[in-house]
Parts: structure tokens; C-alpha cells; sequence
């Protein structure tokens, strides 16, 4: 039974990441890349954002590129807005969960840089008021969701959608995109596309 579990979490794992990369997704991705690219070309930073397991994702994403993927190069300029406890619990407390992202966007983001914001629904608040803030202040936002994008979708400059009924098959595509991004980026910046 166990093993049986195993084995059918595997295949639609793998059923998921078949699904996605597609010649469209992949061109997709590099045009996701090469905005990301232009971004810090233009000294722009990446801010990321998340809820749960996408948070943790965002922060991941965050120290890829802020530390090194696979080759060594400068440091990029990534920015999780997951991290700041004391801003996310003042924000909160003083005003509403759905505003803990939107006002780190006012304070931090300036025209140019890049939001990515990772959220398996697309129907999260906070994350949504973020991408407002954001084409408020002249930041793209990048959206890496699923189910469609949800409410999401209608405010994001670019659009990364995973089909997939289950969250945890959602997340496994995007951590595979996020690190497929990175891999990206270091090949466009640093003419390496790693290991």
C-alpha cells in the first residue's frame, strides 16, 4: 500500500512537469529569463513573494541568485519580502494581512525592478494587492501560479500557469521553474548555463 503511494505520487509528479514544458512554456521561460535579465542589467532588483510553501520558495529563489546556482558570478539582486518578521507582524497587526506584501512593494520597489510572485491559486490577497502596488510604482509583476492564475492573472504582466489539480504538484513544476530560471539568467548574463 505504502510503497503503491509512492510510486502513483512519483508518476503524477512527473505527469505534472510532462504537462508543462511544452515548446510554448519553454519559450515562455526564456522570455521570462530575459526580463529578468533586463532588470539587472538596468540595476533593477527581483522582488519575490509568496504564502506557505510559496514563501518558502521565494525565499529559495531569493538566495540562488542573491548567492550563486551552480557557477560562480556576482551576486544578483533578489529580495524576499517573505523574510522581514517584524514588518510582515507590524503590517498585519496594524493593518491587514492582505497589505503585507503591497506596502514592502511601496517601500522597496522602484521603477524598473521585477515582482515575482509565486502563489498556487493566483486568489491570495496580499499577493494580488502586491502586483497593484507594483504597476503602481512601474514594476512588472510575473506571475508563477496555477489553476489559471486566478484573480491574479487580471494584474500580472507575464503569466506562468501550472494545470494541476493538487498544490504539492503546483509547487513541484515551480521550484523546477524557478531553478530554471536561474539557470537561465546565469547563461544570459555570464555565457555559463551551469552544471
Amino acid at each position: 500500500m505504502e510503497i503503491d503511494l509512492v510510486l502513483k505520487t512519483y508518476k503524477d509528479s512527473v505527469k505534472a512537469k510532462k504537462k508543462f514544458f511544452t515548446d510554448e512554456n519553454a519559450r515562455l521561460l526564456v522570455d521570462v529569463a530575459e526580463t529578468i535579465v533586463e532588470c539587472f542589467n538596468a540595476d533593477g532588483k527581483l522582488l519575490i513573494i509568496g504564502n506557505g510553501g510559496s514563501a518558502s520558495d521565494a525565499q529559495h529563489l531569493a538566495a540562488e541568485f542573491v548567492n550563486r546556482f551552480e557557477i560562480e558570478r556576482p551576486p544578483l539582486p533578489a529580495l524576499a519580502l517573505t523574510t522581514d518578521t517584524s514588518n510582515i507582524t507590524s503590517i498585519g497587526n496594524d493593518y491587514d494581512f492582505d497589505q503585507i506584501f503591497s506596502k514592502q512593494v511601496k517601500a522597496l520597489g522602484r521603477d524598473g525592478d521585477l515582482l515575482l510572485a509565486i502563489t498556487t491559486s493566483g486568489n491570495s490577497a496580499n499577493i494580488t494587492n502586491a502586483a497593484i502596488a507594483a504597476k503602481e510604482t512601474g514594476i512588472k509583476t510575473i506571475a508563477l501560479t496555477g489553476k489559471g492564475g486566478g484573480v491574479l492573472a487580471e494584474h500580472a504582466d507575464m503569466i506562468i500557469n501550472v494545470e494541476a489539480e493538487k498544490t504539492a504538484r503546483i509547487q513541484e513544476v515551480h521550484i523546477t521553474v524557478g531553478h530554471i530560471l536561474c539557470q537561465l539568467v546565469d547563461h544570459m548574463l555570464f555565457g555559463q548555463p551551469g552544471k
